[in-house]
């Protein structure tokens, strides 16, 4: 069996003037969701799965330049090669984000580029379908992005939950994205879609701290401060329901509407009394996180 991956949710971003950086932020913080323990059938030869297992496990322990060497040996092995290049890939991706050189990013393409997809597992394909959004999105070709992240989210979600928490948070950061280079009409266009789809996928699973975070985002962007305002106090509720990243959630909840919610709704008030009333709303904001702690 091929490694299975649990790619790294991408960041939401909070504030306009931090968005390039944010993934930075992100991966500094150990955002990196630990690739699935690895299982190989006997064909391979005994330092060709070694070496894969090894590059797993470095993954998984952000170690990211001897994953990426294990890999390569392991890149090596008809039988281990194309599994091997998908956590090549992964790890270059991640040392891009860290590091931001763009040879990472060359890298991480030319492995993509050398999978076989038809000898994948189905699981693994999914991987590598997020993998070469991720790749895509990184080289600021977000539309693109958002459409082969949009496409692989209900399959990943059936593969595993993890899976597709992942895959619907880079989606919402790609529409995001798009939309914040296009135009007014069609900005809010995006924005009102993405809010469509993640209000769809909390319907499916009222658990998603991604969807509960991007509806809230989303409704910010399109121009609704106040249904924003409401949805990131729903989303502070429902993070209970989040289990392991229940904290994430609210602190980019957090972020969001004191970064970005607050000041989209003071805006339009004479300048005397924004201060008054940005106020007022922190001190509204700290009561519901004290009610619903």
């Amino acid at each position: 069996m091929q490694p299975v991956i649990v790619p790294a949710c991408y960041d939401a971003p909070l504030d306009p003037v931090v968005k390039s950086l944010v993934f930075l932020w992100r991966a500094a913080l150990g955002a990196v969701l630990p690739m699935a323990a690895l299982l190989v059938t006997a064909g391979p030869a005994l330092a060709s799965r070694a070496d894969l297992a090894r590059a797993l496990a470095l993954y998984n322990e952000r170690k990211f330049d001897q994953a990426i060497e294990a890999a390569t040996a392991a890149r090596k092995t008809p039988d281990t090669q194309d599994a091997a290049a998908v956590v090549l890939a992964r790890a270059h991706l991640e040392r891009y984000r860290e590091g931001v050189d763009p040879a990472d990013l060359g890298a991480a393409r030319e492995a993509l580029g050398a999978v076989r997809t038809g000898v994948l597992e189905p699981r693994v394909r999914i991987e590598y379908l997020l993998a070469v959004g991720q790749a895509l999105f990184l080289e600021d070709e977000f539309g693109a992005a958002a459409a082969l992240f949009a496409s692989g989210v209900a399959p990943a979600r059936d593969a595993d939950p993890a899976l597709g928490e992942a895959m619907l948070d880079w989606w919402g950061s790609a529409m995001e994205r798009q939309a914040d280079l296009s135009a007014p009409e069609r900005r809010k266009d995006l924005f009102s879609a993405l809010v469509k789809d993640m209000r769809l996928e909390l319907s499916r699973n009222p658990e998603s701290a991604a969807a509960s975070y991007w509806v809230a985002a989303g409704l910010r962007g399109s121009g609704d401060s106040l249904a924003a305002w409401e949805a990131a106090t729903a989303g502070w509720v429902r993070a209970r329901l989040a289990g392991s990243q229940s904290a994430a959630l609210r602190a980019d909840l957090d972020k969001l509407v004191l970064q970005g919610i607050i000041p989209d709704r003071v805006r339009a008030l004479q300048a005397a009394d924004r201060a008054a009333t940005a106020s007022q709303l922190r001190a509204d904001w700290e009561l519901v996180k004290q009610r619903w702690r």
